[in-house]
């Protein structure tokens, strides 16, 4: 299972959220907005105690019932008031907040899409599925409430304080006793707590990925009967996870504990003292129930701390995430060493001294290509044969730059294809790769991604011929046939003759054809290969081939041994001197690599 980056340990949750800034920027002034009216309304609540200590002493003390009722009126106001800035608060952040994930979640596809293929075999897709859903949705959440409250609650704690202070100074030192343990215990939950939770959001996303894979391989889990060990498998991550939010839900509990016990020990504290200072003379009675009312009120904003902390943390870690991915150089950012403008205009498409090793792969490991020297003519096909594991499928990857070459250069009629902007050279090269991929769409916008945007009818009928994929015609809808999820509902010949068919619906001046019959049977191959040949006429193309029918199609057959071009010629020639490929050609092909 691919790995992802391991957290930085020094990471700061302050830093790691400013990182949002750029996309919540356009929407800043709803957001500030937003927390001012929370502010109001927590500052609301906060009158309501002196009401309460002016009702005490003054109207209730004089048993005056009008002075009562003017400020049970009042009281009502305040709460009125107090739940329509709430609501207006909501109202405010609701839809700029969901213009902000949705934001994040389109950059981050592509973003997806611009990075390199080395990026993709790399990560694990169901961590990147986590990213994109799993943690924009905490980020939303963050930004919707704990961002908000944490500055509210700050701001009605210190209020709350100044208050209880102005009331009782000794009373409001009873109360903020607390304090200092409170202070410490948040510090150290959240170092903890951010550990633990970037673990569970790790989790997640392998177990997303254990979920993925297994429904795309449901035909060979049921086919192996391989349900119980999968099963097991997904049943091993999810009890990990279990563990991770059981520890998460520990931390908690034990700040909850902290935070909630030691402010309710001194409002008892407070109680008692308030009591004898009253019952002394010292203090009104007003003052006391407008004291311990402003402590209550303040009970929420404290208590709160803990998993305001905890979804803050959470969401930080989501935040370094989402930006482990978007951080990544996307490609045509940096130019591939070696590269340059070609110096002699060679016409077709040629490999100059090429040599390639896998991004990813172990420093002392030799290159999988070394020393690739090859010229296709224009117009030429070319036949690529090799054992397995010689580097075919790598080689024919190079060209429309899905990795970069390690050094030397590949051109296309004498241009350098560092030269090209991607969206030009795929342009002007199209691939059919021996697994073909469709997507879940019709059968003619499957077909239909090889061509520009202006082909129509004509050139998909014209595809299908050349591919022998008449079979979409009987479909119960035609070429407007939805096809399911990887194309699953046909059968691997009928997706391979599609995948040809969107090779060369758009009429790309280079083709490059890594074993694209070799799922069909050996009449359907005939039929494809004679309508291919046309196509061949016309284009130059790489065809990476197994079988000598296939080889017939290309002019020239490049033998590939040991990640070198070991021969060149055509197959007729190739199997009077070349032993090695008369072998292959034979069927009875070597395991070397």
């Amino acid at each position: 299972m691919a790995t992802t980056p391991a957290p930085a340990q020094d990471r700061s949750a302050v830093r790691t959220l400013l990182r949002l800034w750029p996309y919540v920027r356009p929407v800043r002034v709803r957001l500030f907005s937003a927390a001012l009216v929370a502010i109001l309304a927590s500052c609301a609540g906060l009158v309501i105690p002196l009401v309460l200590k002016w009702m005490v002493d003054g109207p209730i003390a004089g048993r005056d019932p009008a002075g009562v009722w003017l400020g049970a009126l009042c009281l009502l106001l305040l709460g009125f008031t107090e739940a329509l800035l709430f609501g207006l608060r909501r109202w405010l952040v609701a839809r700029p907040l969901s213009h902000v994930e949705a934001s994040m979640r389109a950059g981050l596809y592509r973003h997806l899409q611009r990075l390199p293929v080395a990026f993709h075999d790399r990560w694990a897709s169901g961590q990147l599925l986590s990213r994109a859903m799993t943690d924009l949705m905490l980020l939303r959440m963050f930004l919707a409430f704990p961002l908000t409250f944490l500055l509210v609650n700050g701001v009605t704690i210190l209020v709350g304080v100044v208050i209880m202070l102005l009331q009782d100074w000794t009373l409001g030192l009873v109360v903020l006793g607390p304090a200092v343990p409170v202070m410490v215990t948040c510090v150290i939950f959240e170092k903890r707590y951010a550990k633990v939770a970037r673990r569970a959001q790790d989790q997640v996303g392998d177990l997303t990925t254990v979920v993925e894979e297994s429904v795309l391989g449901i035909r060979i889990i049921k086919g192996f009967g391989r349900h119980r060990s999968q099963a097991r498998a997904f049943r091993d991550l999810s009890t990990t996870l279990r563990g991770t939010e059981l520890r998460k839900a520990r931390l908690l509990a034990t700040i909850w504990g902290v935070i909630v016990t030691l402010p309710e020990v001194a409002i008892g504290a407070a109680l008692v003292v308030g009591v004898v200072q009253v019952a002394d003379g010292v203090l009104s009675a007003g003052t006391l129930v407008a004291f311990l009312s402003t402590a209550l009120a303040l009970r929420w904003p404290v208590e709160s701390i803990g998993f305001l902390l905890a979804m803050s943390q959470e969401a930080a870690t989501a935040t370094e995430r989402y930006f482990e991915v978007m951080d990544e150089e996307v490609e045509g950012a940096t130019a591939a060493p070696g590269t340059g403008p070609a110096k002699v205009r060679d016409r077709g498409l040629r490999f100059h001294d090429v040599r390639f090793r896998y991004p990813d792969a172990p420093p002392d490991a030799p290159p999988v290509l070394q020393h690739i020297d090859l010229h296709i003519r224009p117009g030429e096909s070319m036949a690529l044969v090799g054992a397995t594991g010689s580097g075919k499928t790598t080689l024919t990857a190079l060209i429309p730059r899905l990795y970069e070459l390690t050094s030397g250069r590949i051109t296309l009629d004498g241009v350098d294809i560092t030269d090209l902007s991607r969206r030009v050279l795929r342009a002007k090269v199209a691939v059919a790769f021996e697994e073909p991929t469709l997507f879940s769409a019709a059968v003619g916008d499957n077909v239909l991604m090889g061509a520009k945007d202006t082909a129509g009818t004509a050139d998909l009928e014209r595809a299908l011929a050349v591919a022998q994929a008449d079979f979409v015609h009987a479909l119960p809808r035609g070429t407007d046939t939805q096809v399911g999820e990887q194309g699953l509902s046909l059968s691997g010949g009928q997706r391979q003759r599609l995948a040809l068919a969107r090779a060369v619906v758009g009429q790309p001046e280079f083709l490059v054809l890594d074993d694209p019959l070799s799922a069909l049977d050996v009449h359907t191959e005939a039929a494809v290969e004679a309508a291919l040949r046309q196509v061949l006429a016309d284009t130059t193309a790489l065809i990476v081939a197994h079988r000598p029918s296939t080889v017939l199609l290309a002019d020239r057959v490049a033998l590939l041994s040991g990640g070198r071009i070991a021969a060149v010629g055509t197959h007729h020639e190739l199997l009077r001197t070349n032993a090695e490929y008369a072998h292959l050609m034979s069927g009875e092909e070597e395991g070397a690599r």
